[in-house]
């Protein structure tokens, strides 16, 4: 999506928090989504994206808001089934005495939609998922995906301003789970509405998603494309949780025009700096490496970033191998796809400045965005 050609929102939450007792699962949080994007809001259990989709869908009623609007309508008190939104769930909840067709066109019953009108409308939307020919079936004749994609059309036919999707595809096993990825994306290319998809998996957001919001503790971390996510996290807990391998503690020492230094006992290493805000000298940092940057050397060659090391566990991954190395900053994790290489014979690892990302370390007592 090109950001810099701006549309006007289909969605605007602002200054949404929610309590369950004296458990704040959503903090304060305002999120946009315009018409055409595919927003997703990721993070692990808990963090508040899914108490975050029922309030956008009316399921739940937040303990304070400030505005929020569907298509450009205030629907902050309008009931859930009058809302211009639909949702799609994990256990997709279809009705299992019912034919494929009758669970399609549900939600055009109950809205008074005439048979003839909702069963064309009904074989339309299963055209669209590729399931015209199941029309007639039962639920229990259908397969996993197959089922997914039911409950894809049921949401759409209403033709709803925004697809709420609350992990999806968190039922199916990797290989359906990867196919119906590709499927939604085609899906959403053709209709061009709002999905807002919410995930715990950071793969799935790095593949479908123009935008990423990553939620901890019922608020907003960071939010960007997802490149940004991936190669510029602003915190260790938004790098760990985008899967940085080699997180290490280390000690501020100085900035140079674009290069950040960084201490970890004897070693300095040069990065660049990622946090929200500015450097400070003598700030507790985490050094961010990827496993797959880090580089294996032999002999007295100068590189940036070097550290000798000696060879630890190795974990079998199939396509690659994930060897453990140790060194005196701590064990480190390189990945390796040429198995032809000899581990007895490195001397030494390194990465270059432009792959190590240096931010706030948030685990040793900075302040959680």
């Amino acid at each position: 999506m090109d950001m810099t050609n701006r549309r006007k929102p289909v969605l605007e939450l602002h200054n949404a928090t929610h309590r369950f007792g004296t458990v704040i699962a959503v903090d304060n949080v305002s999120i946009t989504a315009e018409q055409g994007e595919f927003l997703t809001i990721l993070g692990e259990s808990g963090s508040g994206k899914t108490t975050l989709l029922r309030i956008v869908s009316g399921l739940e009623t937040p303990s304070e808001l400030g505005t929020l609007r569907i298509a450009g309508e205030d629907v902050s008190k309008t009931p859930a089934s009058d809302r211009d939104c639909t949702t799609v769930f994990q256990h997709f909840a279809l009705f299992p005495h019912m034919t494929v067709g009758e669970n399609v066109g549900y939600g055009l019953k109950v809205r008074g939609v005439a048979l003839g009108d909702r069963d064309q409308r009904s074989r339309e939307v299963l055209d669209l998922v590729r399931l015209g020919d199941k029309f007639d079936r039962r639920i229990h004749q259908l397969s996993g995906g197959e089922r997914q994609r039911v409950a894809l059309a049921r949401a759409l036919v209403t033709r709803p301003a925004i697809l709420l999707l609350d992990e999806p595809l968190g039922a199916l096993d990797e290989k359906l789970r990867v196919d119906m990825q590709v499927e939604l994306l085609e899906l959403h290319k053709k209709l061009g509405m709002a999905f807002i998809y919410i995930t715990h998996s950071q793969e799935e957001a790095l593949t479908m998603s123009d935008r990423v919001i990553l939620m901890r503790r019922g608020r907003i971390v960071q939010e960007g494309a997802p490149r940004d996510l991936f190669d510029r996290p602003e915190s260790r807990f938004a790098a760990e949780f985008m899967g940085v391998e080699n997180a290490i503690s280390g000690t501020l020492e100085e900035t140079i025009g674009d290069t950040t230094i960084a201490r970890i006992g004897v070693h300095r290493v040069r990065g660049f700096w990622s946090g929200p805000n500015a450097a400070l000298p003598s700030q507790p940092v985490c050094i961010c490496v990827r496993a797959e940057r880090i580089r294996l050397g032999v002999g007295g060659e100068e590189e940036p970033n070097r550290v000798a090391c000696r060879p630890g566990a190795t974990i079998y991954k199939g396509k690659y191998l994930d060897q453990i190395l140790d060194t005196d900053i701590g064990p480190l994790n390189v990945r390796i796809w040429d198995r032809s290489v000899d581990l007895e014979s490195v001397t030494h690892l390194w990465w270059r400045e432009d792959d190590c990302v240096i931010v706030p370390d948030d685990a040793r007592g900075e302040s959680i965005p």
